[in-house]
């Protein structure tokens, strides 16, 4: 369904460890902000999507957090409907938000990414992603990972995985090493994406780390498990972050549909099991129904959010965007061409690795990202001439891919 939704407003709170901050404060900071760029009032909605993958598990909010956060501001009435989808949540708020405008069903609508993830037991927060897997197929989960580490010529160490560290790094080290055996991908090309991307980082106000790395000094890092350092995996945090979304009348009362950012294509996609008959990844058949919609393609692109939850993650999702070749991740890495400056930059927000990733908020954090490069108000970020850009949130880990993933395009 081609969109014609408009960002109306923005908001976000910075990343990072908010252990003195609950969910209704952060929320409330980033709804607020958004109600406020957009020149509307909570008055003025008509629903509103609220998504949270975490809070459940961290705070014990386990129902109605969305009804809880909007209460709190004054805001009561209307539909409000949570939204869970692993750390594809926030961005699969903000797909139904636009859905339902472009079916016609509402003119006002708030998408919202809200989560804490810090807590004092950290066991409690690496079980927030063990439980995005199949919890009830955790051996076969396990056995998988360990055959993929075999395949490429390794011995696997999951002593630490889901206790000492999350065991999404552990996937990640798969996808690493089957990269690197397959087209001779290397440590150095994904330490040049942690580099680049806290450069980024290191420009945004409300990034969790703005400290600029070097390649050399993300190699020189602690280890997680190879062929990762600690720079090369995203960083829990705790945030929030607001879009206001309206129709396209309601855009032109605010005079937004003369160089407003637009929705132009938001596709939202489960995982399957692979065949032999399928030619083409999950990611892939996501990404190509998202520019089909739009009527855009890799080459019309101005900037890109993509989920970065480690280095080797944005390597593979320049592949799979169709923003390089297969195999040519690695060296597009290097080349700097998605270095703000470059060709194509890539995470001008500092990405996951950079900014944090506060798994329920990340996919509207995006959003806020991209629609300021948009408007041109992204300061030394700013990518030059921006006026088409995307955003890939994936979410959930089932089988050997992302069990959910979010493909949007905005343009002006």
């Amino acid at each position: 369904m081609r969109q014609n939704a408009y960002v109306a407003g923005v908001g976000m709170t910075r990343f990072g460890k908010h252990m003195d901050r609950g969910m209704k404060d952060l929320a409330g900071e980033a709804i607020l902000a958004a109600l406020k760029d957009s020149g509307l009032e909570g008055k003025d909605l008509n629903a509103a999507y609220m998504g949270s993958a975490a809070t459940g598990v961290i705070t014990g909010q386990v129902c109605v957090p969305g009804q809880v956060v909007l209460r709190g501001l004054g805001i009561g009435h209307i539909p409000v409907i949570n939204v869970e989808n692993a750390c594809a949540t926030a961005s699969t708020a903000f797909n139904q938000a636009a859905t339902m405008i472009t079916a016609g069903l509402y003119d006002v609508v708030l998408a919202v990414g809200m989560e804490k993830l810090y807590h004092e037991d950290k066991q409690r927060t690496f079980d927030v992603f063990t439980g995005a897997v199949d919890v009830e197929d955790m051996d076969g989960v396990i056995r998988n990972v360990e055959e993929e580490i075999r395949a490429a010529g390794m011995e696997p160490d999951l002593e630490g995985a889901g206790k000492t560290r999350s065991l999404f790094m552990d996937i990640y080290v798969t996808w690493a090493v089957k990269h690197m055996k397959e087209y001779g991908t290397t440590r150095e090309q994904f330490a040049a994406v942690s580099a680049k991307n806290s450069y980024h980082g290191s420009l945004n106000a409300r990034a969790q780390y703005q400290e600029e790395l070097t390649v050399e000094d993300v190699l020189a890092s602690r280890e997680v498990a190879w062929p990762l350092t600690l720079p090369m995996c995203s960083p829990i945090g705790d945030g929030a972050a607001a879009v206001v979304l309206v129709s396209e009348r309601k855009a032109r009362e605010l005079g937004l549909t003369d160089g407003g950012v637009r929705v132009a294509s938001s596709v939202l996609g489960s995982g399957w099991d692979y065949t032999d008959a399928d030619s083409e990844t999950f990611p892939e058949v996501i990404a190509k129904q998202a520019y089909e919609e739009a009527g855009l393609g890799p080459d019309d692109l101005d900037c890109v959010e993509l989920h970065d939850a480690s280095a080797p993650s944005e390597i593979l999702y320049y592949e799979y965007l169709g923003l390089c070749g297969k195999g040519e991740g690695g060296p597009l890495a290097e080349s700097g061409d998605t270095r703000l400056g470059g060709r194509l930059p890539v995470n001008t927000s500092g990405g996951l690795l950079r900014k944090g990733h506060p798994i329920g908020a990340t996919g509207t954090a995006q959003i806020v990202e991209l629609t300021e490069q948009l408007r041109g108000v992204a300061g030394k970020r700013q990518v030059e001439g921006a006026r088409v850009a995307l955003a890939e949130n994936g979410g959930g880990f089932i089988g050997k891919d992302a069990a959910a993933l979010v493909v949007s395009i905005l343009t002006t």
